[in-house]
């Protein structure tokens, strides 16, 4: 069933059901009383990650408190995305944005990598959740990716589980064409790994080509931004061995 992208869209962090109100933070007051200029008996659409998505009604029990009730359920919960995302943190502009389309394309965890080339850096994750919500109250998302603390490259692949394959863009790849390569992974259990604005070090592309549970790719013979190749990424793999398919 497709996103009603007609009504406003709220992600509640409380259980949702039928007849139960639910009350809205200030944040969210803010928005649909003041900003929006919704009265008593208008509806939104909310969802928490675990019970679906529901047409909530309006109701003001005092002139600072706002309640939302579920009447009705519009989608039900679907299965979390099992793609996990790892990503070398950017400047704050594009990191927004490279977390919010990494929510689009379907990542079900975010994980932070620090590289000896990332020019980032993530003194707390709130800012990359509230980024996960937005992305996810926007474009009709019901399943809210997890953001995991960021770890060292080397940390990560110590203690990796090897049945969960790992994609990596590879700058200095001898090809082109990332098709073939992702034509030939049997697992269903992947991960995609970007590099920082700098690229991956000598040493980290060496490590990484080293492990038989690593595959890397190429992506076209054009430079891209970190943001971009990430978009990219996601794109061909989800088309190629993904949930596109």
């Amino acid at each position: 069933m497709r996103a009603n992208y007609r009504m406003q869209r709220l992600f509640i962090d409380a259980g949702l059901a039928e007849g139960e109100p639910v009350e809205a933070s200030k944040e969210q007051f803010h928005y649909l009383a003041n900003v929006l200029r919704m009265a008593e008996g208008d509806a939104v659409l909310v969802f928490n990650g675990r019970d679906g998505e529901w047409r909530a009604e309006l109701s003001f029990p005092t002139r600072k408190r706002l309640l939302l009730t579920p009447t009705e359920e519009t989608r039900p919960q679907p299965a979390p995305s099992d793609l996990h995302y790892l990503f070398a943190p950017l400047k704050v502009g594009r990191l927004d944005y490279l977390v919010q389309k990494a929510v689009e394309m379907g990542a079900g965890l975010l994980q932070p990598v620090m590289t000896q080339h990332v020019q980032g850096k993530i003194n707390s994750n709130e800012r990359l959740e509230a980024n996960v919500v937005e992305a996810a109250e926007q474009c009709g998302i019901l399943s809210i990716p997890r953001v995991a603390p960021p770890r060292k490259l080397e940390d990560l692949l110590a203690d990796w589980p090897r049945e969960r394959r790992i994609v990596f863009c590879d700058e200095g790849h001898g090809s082109q064409n990332p098709l073939p390569a992702l034509a030939a992974i049997t697992e269903r259990k992947l991960a995609l790994l970007v590099g920082p604005e700098g690229g991956f070090s000598d040493e980290e592309r060496t490590l990484l080509r080293s492990l038989d549970f690593v595959t890397p790719i190429p992506l076209g013979p054009r430079i891209l931004r970190a943001d971009t190749a990430a978009v990219a990424a996601m794109a061909v793999i989800q088309a190629a061995i993904g949930d596109w398919t």
